[in-house]
């Protein structure tokens, strides 16, 4: 919240004003957000308009979450830039209303740090994630490989190459026995 007491229909009037915010309350989704204790800052700037005070200004922080990929921890800076007109006047029109001589930015903040947090977070852009099979991350083992699965159609005739090696050697062994009686 910002007093905004000395702006108040005083149009033209301006102030700039930095905060650290320790966040009370974490807010993202299930995957990333800016969690609760974490350290945010705002640069706002503060107009006075006829209609209302203009708070415009630039969020920063750091959000957590996971790799949708490979699970593992990231950290993702977020800065975002707000600008938002806060009514004298209750009004239809407007999303914000001056109340009690103060702006609450902490709504304005929040929908604007959570819309710029991204849907699928990735620990780097060519992140291979987790193997199918096993599990093992493909970004820490890059030769990773299974056998070949057997397609469960053609498992049957596996046992086939046995027999076929087996009439080979026998073929082969009265192929030889013909030859010495010739």
């Amino acid at each position: 919240m910002f007093d905004v007491f000395d702006l108040l229909h005083r149009p033209g009037e301006m102030r700039e004003k930095s905060i650290d915010v320790t966040v009370p309350e974490g807010f993202g989704n299930a995957v990333i957000g800016v969690r609760a204790g974490s350290e945010l800052t705002i640069e706002a700037r503060l107009e006075s308009l006829h209609d209302g005070i203009l708070v415009s200004g630039e969020v920063s922080a750091a959000a957590d979450g996971e790799c949708v990929r490979c699970l593992i921890d990231v950290s993702i800076p977020v800065e975002v830039e707000f600008q938002e007109l806060f009514a004298y006047s209750v009004d239809e029109a407007f999303d914000y209303s001056v109340q009690d001589d103060h702006v609450d930015l902490e709504p304005l903040v929040r929908d604007a740090v959570v819309l710029s947090l991204p849907f699928q977070p990735v620990c780097q852009e060519d992140c291979l994630g987790l193997c199918p099979i096993c599990g093992v991350r493909l970004l820490d083992n890059p030769g990773h490989e299974h056998e070949a699965p057997i397609d469960p159609r053609w498992a049957a005739l596996t046992g086939l190459d046995g027999l076929n090696r087996a009439s080979e050697d026998l073929d082969g062994a009265e192929t030889g026995a013909n030859e010495e009686k010739r």
